[in-house]
């Protein structure tokens, strides 16, 4: 009978495997039809396929959320530990995603290191600067690392460690940038400029990309991407770049120009990056986190791969 002969650990893994790839090429292949075919969406769905309504109503809850956690002062001193709360929680939900999502492969993330690391990560890179955040991820990442292989060797473990080291560099790390960027001279401000260009890439990219989106900038990884709308994106945002360099920083309209490209170039590449993961993964979206928008990771992308960019160029130039 087939029950006499039970079986290993190692073929139930197989056999395992073999079930979660077949599975997950079905949802590859759903997803993009779902991502190719978004223009048939129903009528309550924009033509990009978003929900629009929900869309705006939780942007509109995050800019308040970031607003008041940049310029609501917390503590003896004053400080914007509100907002500084905010990049832990956005990076602990960020982790968690990613987790579930790499999950569908067959791998198994360090979480609970990464978790308590990437709170770390975030403060120390605001109270303490650019040594102590690098020495914070390189803690975490090795921790992480050592974590999986302790739970089990093999090829399986080193991958899952490997991937591990990534979540910890794609999150946390990256969010970091925007805790030092918030520990300059006029942080919040800075801050507050920075989210205007990432906010402003993505609205351009996406108002130019429903109307005039004709000729697609990478159709095998993001169809939805247009080259028109990434002219949207640098049009928008050095709208925005502009007077906000001029008036809030205090900087030149150079030095707003040299911005804009920066965020666009930054924020396009962090679609694309995100878009690529999705694609591998076969998820439409991370989660179902921001009604409208998809998950954290989905919100956050562009602004991830865009903050170390902006935070090196105002701490090489005269913003320093």
């Amino acid at each position: 009978m087939e029950n006499d002969a039970p079986l290993t650990r190692r073929a139930r893994r197989e056999a395992e495997r073999a079930k979660a790839r077949a599975q997950q090429e079905d949802a590859a292949a759903e997803a993009a039809r779902e991502e190719d075919g978004a223009g048939d969406a129903p009528e309550r769905k924009s033509r990009s396929g978003r929900n629009l309504p929900a869309a705006i109503g939780v942007a509109a809850v995050l800019i308040a959320l970031v607003g008041a956690g940049l310029f609501v002062p917390l503590g003896r001193n004053g400080e914007p530990w509100g907002f500084v709360g905010f990049i832990a929680l956005a990076c602990t939900l960020a982790l968690w995603e990613f987790a579930t999502a790499v999950k569908s492969r067959q791998i198994q993330i360090a979480l609970a290191p990464l978790l308590v690391g990437g709170v770390g990560i975030v403060i120390s890179a605001y109270t303490a600067g650019v040594e102590a955040f690098f020495v914070a991820f390189v803690l975490t990442a090795g921790a992480a690392f050592i974590w999986r292989l302790l739970d089990g060797g093999g090829p399986q473990a080193l991958r899952d460690a490997s991937v591990s080291i990534l979540a910890a560099v794609y999150i946390p790390f990256l969010a970091g940038f925007v805790a030092l960027m918030l520990a300059l001279d006029n942080g919040p401000w800075r801050v507050a400029v920075f989210l205007a260009l990432a906010v402003a890439n993505d609205t351009g990219g996406y108002i130019a990309g429903v109307l005039f989106g004709k000729h697609p900038m990478a159709p095998t990884v993001s169809p939805k991407k247009s080259w028109e709308g990434f002219a949207g994106s640098v049009l928008l945002t050095l709208a925005v770049a502009l007077p906000a360099t001029y008036y809030l920083l205090e900087g030149t309209l150079l030095m707003g120009a040299l911005l804009a490209l920066l965020a666009t170039f930054a924020a396009t590449a962090g679609d694309l990056m995100e878009s690529l993961l999705k694609r591998d993964l076969g998820v439409k979206d991370m989660s179902s986190l921001l009604p409208g928008h998809g998950g954290i990771l989905d919100r956050v992308d562009s602004i991830l791969v865009a903050a170390p960019v902006i935070f090196t160029a105002m701490w090489l130039t005269a913003f320093h």
